[in-house]
């Protein structure tokens, strides 16, 4: 993430402020989900908890094609 805003658990937005998509869910408990707050800032989170990462739409996108591409599998470890 590219931004000094990106956070964990925002304290000033509500976990139910946020409109979470439907969880996608890989082998076994490994489910996330997406968002979007009312300001626009962008939201992944996992099931289960109440735990959430934010930042631009624009970093998180670029974060998860780096995921993919395989460019942050330092992150996964």
């Amino acid at each position: 993430m590219s931004t000094p805003e990106n956070t964990t658990s925002t304290p000033g937005t509500a976990f139910e402020d946020i409109a979470w998509s439907a969880p996608l869910c890989s082998e076994g408990a490994n489910c996330f989900r997406f968002g979007r707050g009312a300001d626009g800032r962008a939201y992944i989170g996992t099931t289960g908890s109440a735990a959430y990462v934010t930042d631009s739409a624009e970093a998180l996108r670029a974060l998860i094609a780096a995921v993919k591409a395989g460019a942050a599998d330092h992150l996964l470890a």
